[in-house]
C-alpha cells in the first residue's frame, strides 16, 4: 500500500469500523500498522477490498461493514475471545463447510451470544481451528433453539490442509 496521507487516513478509517463491527482491538489485528497492505478502490476512490500477501482480509460493503475473506477470519480468530463471532461445529459437519456449504442450526454446537442475523462470523471446529467464514441468518438464541434453517451462509471455506 502506499504510504500517503489517504492511505494512513483509510487504514485508520477501515481500523475504526473493525472495532465497532467486531469490538474494541480488531482494527489493529485485521490491519496492523507494521504490515504493507494493497488496497483495492471503486472507481470513485472508495476502498472496496483489503488484501495482505495471505489473501483478502474484509471487502468493504456499500452498507458500511465488512465481509470477511478467510485471511481476515485467521486474524478475528487469533484476537477475539471464545465464543465471540464464532459459529462452532463439530466433525460431521467439518467436510461440508470446507466445501462451502452452508451451516444449519441443528448442527450449531455453541455460537457467540452476540451474533445478530447479517453478522459476519467465524465458522470453525469444535477443535478451534477456522473452516469458513460467513453471514449469520439468525440470532445466537435461534441458533441454539431452532432444530431446522440455516444457520450461516457460508461465503468462503478453508481447505483441507489449508
Amino acid at each position: 500500500m502506499n504510504e500517503s496521507a489517504d492511505g494512513r487516513a483509510d487504514l485508520s478509517s477501515l481500523r475504526t469500523v473493525a472495532d465497532y463491527q467486531f469490538g474494541t482491538g480488531t482494527g489493529e489485528a485485521l490491519f496492523p500498522p507494521e504490515e504493507s497492505l494493497s488496497i483495492k478502490r471503486t472507481t470513485s476512490g472508495r476502498p472496496q477490498q483489503v488484501h495482505s500477501e495471505n489473501g483478502r482480509i474484509v471487502s468493504f460493503g456499500v452498507d458500511g461493514r465488512f465481509t470477511l475473506g478467510l485471511e481476515g477470519g485467521r486474524r478475528l480468530l487469533d484476537v477475539l475471545e471464545h465464543p465471540a463471532y464464532r459459529v462452532v461445529v463439530d466433525d460431521e459437519s467439518e467436510p461440508f463447510v470446507r466445501d462451502e456449504k452452508n451451516v444449519f442450526s441443528k448442527f450449531v454446537l455453541e455460537a457467540g451470544e452476540e451474533i445478530r442475523p447479517g453478522d459476519e462470523v467465524l465458522v470453525v471446529h469444535e477443535r478451534g481451528e477456522l473452516l469458513a467464514v460467513g453471514t449469520a441468518q439468525l440470532d445466537a438464541e435461534a441458533i441454539a433453539d431452532f432444530e431446522t434453517g440455516m444457520a450461516v451462509n457460508v461465503r468462503e471455506g478453508v481447505p483441507e490442509g489449508g
